[in-house]
């Protein structure tokens, strides 16, 4: 398994959230769950202007065995998508928590982030799920 990066907070669904430190936050997958999915063929997702919803879905990442929604981490305007994966989705089971990114939020209330887990709280999350 992948080091967990230690600037991340995660969703117990395997979403990923990095605070880029100017009111954004960065969206993706984590290593675990491109794992679990295997070889990634497409990926939906969200519009740029778009309002989503903290838990709520919105976006999909579909493998050869199954399709799988994303949960927004947080609250906010979807400002940037990772359109490059429209053409390489695997680029996420490459590099899920780096250029493997999904789309960029700008959060709506910080404090939301305070309900994410721990890289250290999902890594255990982890080891308890086997």
């Amino acid at each position: 398994m992948s080091e967990i990066p230690g600037d991340l907070k995660f969703l117990k669904t395997h979403e990923w959230a990095r605070v880029e430190g100017d009111g954004k936050v960065t969206v993706g997958i984590s290593d675990h769950a491109q794992g679990l999915l295997g070889d990634l063929v497409y990926v939906e997702l969200p519009q740029v202007g778009d309002r989503v919803e903290a838990g709520n879905a919105c976006a999909v990442v579909e493998s050869v065995k199954a399709a799988s929604d994303v949960y927004a981490p947080v609250s906010g305007k979807v400002v940037a998508v990772n359109s490059a994966l429209s053409d390489k989705p695997e680029t996420i089971n490459e590099d899920a928590f780096g250029e493997g990114w999904l789309f960029q939020l700008e959060i709506e209330d910080a404090e939301q982030l305070n309900e994410l887990l721990e890289p250290d709280d999902y890594a255990e999350q982890l080891d308890d799920d086997h």
